[in-house]
């Protein structure tokens, strides 16, 4: 859900900005901090040792800073540079005090980042007026950096949820494929997530392995283009078909088509290739070997096992040690060697997925 951005501020309470005065002569400090508290700020440090100082506002990010320009062991210039690297480039909130109104003075203080000047010895009137004008424009930008990154975090909320919905239309799409083949939809979980593993495991990287998980439900998609009386066959399919039930692959891919977003990219590959083989003996294009994208071995392997291992309305599942065995025989014929040991590798993280997802009186 999503919330409404925050109210602009109505009113701005100067007095109670933060603010740092910075100066090594004690009677400057004292008559800036009278100054101010006569006119009922009450937020003010100061320090008459820039070392100090800078340590202060390192800790509190002051809403305003005082600074003397000449100072001993760190000047005004260099107590700027020091400032900028703290906060990265943002906004620097200095008036520099100096008795010193050459040019070359302020040209060198406004390229370090000096925002105003208050000239030495301080008129009362111009102090408050230069100070409350650069306490207005501070506060009203942190204002504005405080409603934009709450407009950030509303559009990176958005961003999840049309994501989260994205990935449920992903799945029930794929259990679109999967219902048409009186399977349950836990089956395209189970696979996508032990897809996931052996991605992980094959070294393919965080991102890459999420998503395949998320692109892997719609390997089947292509069954909604088969004829019931194909795809509800209880026994043995023959000859044209079993060549009608292969298109599935060809259809699922074109389905999902050519994409601009990886995921749909991703998922179009695997529903064309998860039923290549190794060996090239599989369909639709007799790939061989490595031509099979990886995704595609990745997710042969997940959906056979899966598949052998669950329970349908017209077969009994095989059991585990049944399956694995299957899975090893077909190591460099119908499966990528490699992710069979992989997949050896990780059996105890795939059995917790069936585990978890099991389908209802699934038993093993």
């Amino acid at each position: 859900m999503t919330t409404a951005p925050p109210a602009p501020t109505q009113a701005l309470d100067l007095t109670t900005a933060r603010i740092l005065i910075v100066d090594d002569n004690p009677v400057n400090v004292a008559l800036l901090e009278e100054i101010l508290e006569d006119e009922g700020y009450s937020n003010i440090q100061t320090s008459t040792d820039s070392p100090v100082g800078l340590n202060m506002f390192e800790q509190e990010r002051h809403d305003l800073v005082l600074l003397d320009i000449r100072m001993p062991d760190l000047d005004g210039h260099e107590f700027m540079a020091s400032m900028r690297e703290l906060l990265g480039g943002d906004y620097l909130p200095v008036i520099v005090l100096t008795a010193q109104i050459d040019v070359e003075t302020k040209h060198r203080a406004l390229e370090a980042g000096a925002r105003d000047f208050l000239t030495k010895p301080f008129d009362r009137v111009e102090v408050l007026h230069r100070i409350r004008n650069m306490l207005e424009v501070r506060l009203l930008y942190k204002e504005r950096q405080r409603q934009n990154e709450h407009l950030e975090d509303m559009v990176r909320q958005r961003t999840r949820e049309l994501e989260a919905t994205r990935l449920e239309i992903i799945r029930r799409l794929g259990r679109a494929g999967e219902y048409r083949d009186n399977e349950t939809g836990m089956h395209v979980i189970r696979m996508s997530k032990s897809c996931q593993v052996l991605a992980l495991a094959a070294g393919l990287g965080e991102e890459t392995a999420e998503m395949i998980l998320q692109a892997s439900p719609m390997h089947d998609v292509g069954k909604i283009g088969i004829p019931d009386n194909i795809l509800l066959k209880p026994g043995k399919l023959e000859g044209e078909e079993w060549e009608i039930m292969k298109t599935h692959a060809e259809i699922g891919g074109s389905i999902l088509g050519e994409h601009d977003s990886p995921i749909m990219s991703l998922a179009s590959s695997i529903a064309l290739c998860h039923h290549e083989k190794w060996d090239g003996t599989g369909y639709p294009n007799g790939l061989k070997g490595e031509e099979i994208p990886i995704e595609g071995r990745i997710a042969a392997v997940a959906d056979v096992f899966d598949a052998l291992t669950s329970e349908r309305p017209y077969k009994k599942g095989w059991s585990v040690a049944d399956a694995l065995n299957f899975i090893n025989e077909q190591s460099g014929k119908q499966f990528d060697p490699k992710l069979v040991v992989l997949f050896n590798e990780n059996l105890d993280a795939i059995l917790e997925i069936r585990e978890q997802y099991a389908d209802p009186g699934q038993s093993d």
